[in-house]
């Protein structure tokens, strides 16, 4: 799983993004690209664009992350196809790049939230997802201020209908309730990806819930998916020469 990880100034996850895929993972091919790069490198499996605050945050969270030089390349590896994870700040950018539909804006209470979350996976036959069981709760942390996910009505029906939404905020008994929504996300939504399948964006942490000693694994589920998916995607390619 040849992976490379963006670093924009104020990154601040990247090396926790490092660790899951290279050390818990074991994927030796793993390397931070800086953001004033023109391009990610050939051949390559997933791009991370990791939690943190971007530029400060200023402007608009990820807008100013969009314009890095390395973003041209970014966009232009997910146009055609290629794996893009964004995490917290990432999915901000993300949205600010138009790879995924909708915004991400100030938390309802209007105070940053760090805590555990519990989500439910809400569409498994994704290359992100393919590891956990329909419906299956898993538990991450969240550490953001503005991850209040919005779109408009047209856009919300589409994700909905097309299972766009991949994660969902909900109750350690798996309701959709408000309690259980950290930031006010419409739907409870805390993950969606593109139409095409190949772009996801998430405001949980699921580097920082890798390992049991941190409180939870569950996050590495993420992670063997995307694992998956590439080695049975090779495997296909092989059986075809």
């Amino acid at each position: 799983m040849k992976t490379r990880i963006i670093v924009f100034p104020g990154s601040n996850c990247d090396h926790d993004a490092m660790h899951a895929v290279a050390n818990v993972m074991k994927n030796s091919d793993t390397e931070f690209v800086w953001h004033k790069q023109d391009s990610i490198g050939k051949g390559i499996d997933l791009v991370i664009l990791p939690g943190g605050f971007s530029y400060g945050d200023y402007l608009r969270t990820g807008a100013i992350a969009r314009f890095s030089p390395v973003m041209k390349d970014v966009i232009r590896f997910a146009n055609e196809g290629g794996t893009v994870i964004g995490i917290c700040n990432g999915f901000q950018v993300l949205c600010e790049s138009g790879l995924l539909p909708g915004v991400l804006i100030r938390n309802q209470a209007l105070k940053f939230r760090c805590k555990w979350v519990n989500l439910r996976g809400e569409n498994t036959d994704t290359r992100f997802t393919n590891a956990l069981l329909p419906g299956e709760i898993i538990k991450v942390p969240i550490a953001h201020g503005e991850g209040l996910y919005m779109a408009e009505t047209e856009v919300l029906r589409e994700l909905e209908a097309n299972k766009q939404v991949v994660f969902r905020y909900v109750s350690e008994k798996g309701e959709v309730v408000s309690e259980a929504n950290p930031n006010g996300s419409i739907n409870n939504i805390a993950g969606i990806i593109n139409k095409e399948g190949n772009v996801m964006g998430m405001m949980p942490h699921p580097e920082r819930a890798c390992e049991a000693i941190l409180g939870s694994a569950d996050g590495k589920k993420i992670f063997s998916s995307l694992a998956r998916h590439f080695e049975f995607s090779r495997s296909l390619n092989e059986a075809q020469i």
